[in-house]
């Protein structure tokens, strides 16, 4: 089977960022998948799974609240790996055109007295969050995000070549 693009990017070069994942076109309608990268994949410890929750919750409240991008949001979620999230957005942006919305998105934590949808008739799991945690998370990766606002790596996978012999071995070289 082919490996699909995201278990293609070499991830022990990711850094935390804002990244294009994947866009798909159905006829005159795109959809891009991003990747919102808060750690770095198998260097730093992943990011503790109720605050994931916590985060996922506040976050996907945030997204669908915003005026301006509230109709362009489809989905907001974990990576099973717990390094970062998925954010999918109607249309075809670039990863910095998203900056201001995810910046403002993982600061609105912060501001969050309590965790939207913690009743058990609203989630699966609502006994598993933490709100301090999150903020904490939250206010990392927002601060991360403003020293590197300039630093292009933050907004492109780092390139990674693949040399692929006759007989299908597969060899990266970054």
């Amino acid at each position: 089977m082919e490996l699909i693009k995201s278990f293609s990017v070499d991830h022990t070069k990711i850094v935390p960022g804002i990244f294009t994942s994947r866009v798909d076109t159905l006829g005159d309608f795109s959809l891009t998948t991003y990747d919102i990268r808060l750690k770095r994949p198998n260097r730093e410890p992943v990011i503790d799974v109720a605050a994931m929750h916590s985060l996922e919750h506040i976050i996907a409240t945030y997204l669908r609240n915003d005026p301006d991008w509230k109709d362009e949001v489809i989905y907001w979620g974990p990576m099973g790996c717990l390094t970062g999230f998925y954010l999918i957005l109607k249309g075809n942006r670039a990863p910095r055109e998203i900056y201001s919305l995810l910046l403002g998105a993982f600061k609105s934590v912060e501001n969050a007295g309590e965790v939207p949808g913690t009743a058990p008739v609203n989630c699966g799991h609502y006994l598993m969050h933490n709100l301090e945690m999150a903020k904490w998370y939250a206010r990392e990766f927002a601060s991360y995000l403003e020293e590197n606002k300039e630093n292009s790596s933050i907004f492109e996978y780092p390139e990674t070549r693949r040399l692929i012999t006759d007989d299908g071995q597969h060899f990266f070289d970054s």
